[in-house]
């Protein structure tokens, strides 16, 4: 979607006033290193899915200020011609390294690790939290109400309460990637060749004289996709009933129709009766499409009362995330280049959770010998690990509990998007990223998935990373 527009102008002020400062300071050549990354998961919820870096590399691929942006700028008065004109000619020259859309990702992992200029380093913020935040934190959502439906299939159909087009359109591309079937947005479908699917809704029912006349005009539109909206009047006395009338008459013509949507009421029951009056009827292939403000608490909740819902329809619950409507990735500087030196950088702050990791970084995840994953962990750029020498992880907060690792597998979960400006990785389909989501979520263990109090995967610094960070910490404190 974002390689329809230039959105280099998305951008906070304050990033224009520190890259003209830079300049004028004569800092301009000097190379930053910042690290995208959120400090805590949404509750509920031990991981996030990563999303959004197909839209980072073709925000990447456009970036520039045109002609009208540089008069926009110079109307301002913020800024002198040199500068201007340095915008007018910028262009991306850097290195980013990123999470591929799909991946687990947990708190204070860098998603992407952003290499460059320090005033292209710095211009780039602003577009990358937007781009990466709110996919990222839908397609979390998406993940946690897949895993609530227990391999039902659900639908994301959340456009019409979205906040605006793109929250609309790239929500429901990472509700796909998090494991959506489908969607109800056309021009999702369209853009990225994902499903699309829906029904009808209360106002064709009420359009017709009677619920049955409507049933059987939808029918006939549409008899090899028959999916009937039945609570318009009465659910059970009336809905059913009338839909059952249409699938018999559908299945004398020899066609299969799809089944019923209930959206309203209490789909525990309604689901159980409706199923029972179905298979009772010989329609027992007729699936039930349950929606009404569902999401993944309500859906557990409904599948411990034995609900009959074989297709789940979220909508406003999912593509706003109502419940955590923010992921909270931050940008931070983790070190400076100058005259080749890397000279690391780290944030402190009296609340602890704000310090940030300095250096440049790779993160590894550590696999048993059945491909479940142990443990991730935060290093240096010139750390390796390969599983033949054990390894002590320790508790990021209560050091005294520690586990030691041996004898496992290693891969490196941070990936070259750009080097040296250009393009190096081929981004996969929407379709392939929700393909690899499901395989990366086979391997986290079944307590980090739950949705109640789900045990907290283990993210760990290593030693050499640790060692920086107190090195640091005493020498801002004089010590």
């Amino acid at each position: 979607m974002t390689n329809m527009r230039n959105l280099t102008m998305m951008t906070d002020l304050y990033q224009l006033t520190m890259m003209y400062g830079y300049y004028k300071h004569g800092m301009s050549e000097n190379e930053a290193v910042f690290d995208l990354f959120f400090r805590s998961t949404r509750e509920h919820s031990a991981y996030s899915i990563m999303a959004g870096t197909e839209s980072v590399i073709e925000y990447i691929n456009n970036l520039h200020f045109t002609d009208e942006d540089i008069d926009y700028l110079r109307s301002l008065s913020l800024f002198d011609e040199d500068f201007l004109n340095v915008l007018k000619n910028l262009r991306f020259t850097g290195d980013i390294y990123g999470m591929e859309e799909g991946t687990v990702v947990f708190p204070y992992e860098p998603l992407l690790r952003v290499k460059a200029p320090i005033m292209q380093a710095q211009l780039v913020e602003t577009a990358l939290l937007n781009l990466v935040n709110h996919q990222t934190l839908i397609a979390t959502k998406a993940s946690m109400v897949c895993y609530a439906a227990q391999g039902d299939k659900v639908l994301e159909f959340g456009l019409r309460r979205a906040q605006g087009p793109d929250a609309g359109i790239l929500g429901a591309r990472a509700a796909i990637i998090g494991g959506c079937s489908s969607t109800s947005n056309v021009m999702t479908g369209q853009l990225f060749d994902v499903g699309i699917a829906g029904t009808h809704a209360h106002s064709w029912v009420m359009s017709f004289p009677t619920e049955l006349d409507a049933f059987r005009a939808y029918a006939k539109v549409f008899p090899d996709s028959c999916m009937l909206l039945v609570d318009t009047y009465d659910t059970l006395r009336s809905g059913v009933p009338n839909a059952i009338k249409v699938f018999d008459e559908l299945r004398a013509q020899g066609h299969k129709p799809v089944g019923i949507r209930l959206d309203s009421g209490d789909l525990a029951y309604l689901s159980k009766q409706a199923r029972k009056m179905l298979d009772e009827a010989g329609h027992t292939d007729a699936r039930i499409f349950a929606s009404s403000d569902l999401d993944e608490l309500v859906i557990q909740n409904l599948k411990s009362q034995g609900a009959r819902i074989d297709v789940w329809g979220v909508g406003t619950r999912l593509i706003t995330s109502v419940d955590c409507p923010a992921l909270g990735g931050v940008y931070k500087l983790a070190a400076e280049i100058v005259n080749g030196k890397v000279i690391p950088k780290i944030k402190l702050s009296e609340n602890v959770v704000k310090m940030t990791n300095p250096g440049i970084k790779k993160v590894f995840r550590f696999y048993d010998s059945n491909n479940m994953a142990i443990a991730d962990l935060i290093a240096l750029e010139d750390e390796e690990f390969d599983g033949s020498v054990p390894l002590k992880l320790y508790h990021p907060e209560q050091t005294y509990k520690t586990m030691t690792i041996s004898n496992f597998k290693v891969r490196e979960l941070l990936v070259p998007l750009f080097v040296n400006g250009k393009q190096v990785y081929e981004v996969p389909t929407v379709k392939e990223s929700a393909e690899y989501a499901q395989r990366d979520l086979a391997t986290i263990w079944e307590e980090s998935k739950r949705l109640m109090n789900p045990h907290i995967y283990k993210v760990d610094i290593s030693d050499k990373l640790y060692d920086l960070k107190q090195k640091l910490i005493r020498e801002s404190k004089g010590n």
